[in-house]
């Protein structure tokens, strides 16, 4: 759920919402992510990774199901990879319940997360980087048909509708 202002030399930020306004079509985009990004780096060498969120979890739970393997590794990367993150933690929990065949909740796993720190900061006027339609992509909870698969494409990690 983490947005902020754009590092310099980049055409957007990690805000969902701008990016949602911007014209993109048939172009390539290269993301880089204090924590998501660094965490698909660090298991480069899996035999398959996905990167989730509550946006794509059910679809994610199914894909990895279909490959049906014998261990499955969750990662919530928290903010910077280092600190937990509830809304981190949820997402995984709600994935796990999904991958172990129960129904969780979406609606008590938004109130969890709105009731977080982390929620808090958006729509903040000290912070207007973050603003609270990013809050509100974040916990449309399985709204998207697919998962994010990431391959390795030559020496490049590569996420794709998988």
């Amino acid at each position: 759920m983490t947005a902020g202002p754009w590092p310099q030399g980049f055409d957007f930020g990690n805000s969902p919402f701008e990016l949602s306004q911007a014209d993109v079509a048939g172009k390539a985009l290269i993301q880089s992510t204090r924590a998501g990004t660094v965490g698909v780096c660090a298991a480069g060498q899996a035999e398959a990774i996905y990167a989730a969120s509550l946006g794509v979890a059910r679809a994610t739970a199914e894909a990895i199901r279909r490959q049906a393997p014998a261990l499955v590794t969750i990662v919530a990367m928290g903010a910077g990879g280092r600190v937990r993150a509830d809304e981190d933690e949820q997402c995984a929990l709600y994935l796990r319940n999904l991958l172990q065949g129960r129904r969780p909740d979406p609606e008590c796993v938004r109130r969890l997360i709105l009731a977080s720190a982390e929620a808090q900061k958006f729509g903040d006027p000290a912070r207007p980087w973050f603003c609270p339609q990013d809050r509100e992509i974040a916990l449309q909870v399985d709204a998207f048909d697919f998962a994010v698969a990431v391959i390795r494409e030559e020496e490049l990690l590569v996420a794709r509708r998988g």
